[in-house]
């Protein structure tokens, strides 16, 4: 590096593109994801003095929080980057095996609609981390929401009778 400070967005880059698990047959693999980047006050002729990163793991059951934490220092530190890290963790990956309750509600979902559901790990950050830790078995069920998380989210009236109909 000679008299250069070492350069962050080759330490990002590897960080964005870094293979950190496989995954499995109930969730995709492991992903870095960048949320928000800043540096600089706006000028185009200023080296900025910091750069500013924030970003979150979508991790499976096949990372733990602390080998993540210790693969992003590693890759940090290996690029010579002063840096300062503050880590919270708001959600860990939980798997419920497959029980009587995901049976139940598979066949009600048949009986009412005759479709058979398919279940998915793929919902995203879910509650159910909540309930994980103390039941032996977790199902998550709702209507299809194309708008979740979105301006103006809702949800078809005509899925409200089924719903209501599988869920009693």
């Amino acid at each position: 590096h000679g008299n250069h400070p070492p350069l962050r967005l080759p330490a990002l880059t590897e960080l964005a593109w870094m293979e950190w698990d496989a995954g499995g047959e109930s969730f995709s693999p492991t992903s870095f994801q960048i949320s928000n980047v800043h540096a600089g006050a706006g000028a185009n002729n200023t080296i900025p003095g910091s750069l500013e990163v924030l970003f979150n793991f979508r991790f499976s059951t096949d990372s733990t929080a602390e080998d993540l934490k210790s693969r992003v220092h590693a890759v940090l530190d290996a690029h010579e980057v002063d840096y300062d890290l503050a880590w919270t963790l708001s959600a860990a990956p939980f798997l419920s095996q497959r029980g009587r309750l995901a049976d139940a509600l598979s066949a009600a979902v048949h009986a009412v609609t005759g479709v058979t559901p398919e279940l998915s790990t793929s919902g995203g950050t879910s509650d159910g981390r909540f309930l994980a830790e103390v039941s032996r078995e977790v199902v998550e069920f709702g209507p299809v929401n194309a708008s979740i998380h979105a301006i103006d989210e809702n949800v078809s009236l005509a899925d409200i009778a089924p719903l209501s109909t599988i869920y009693e």
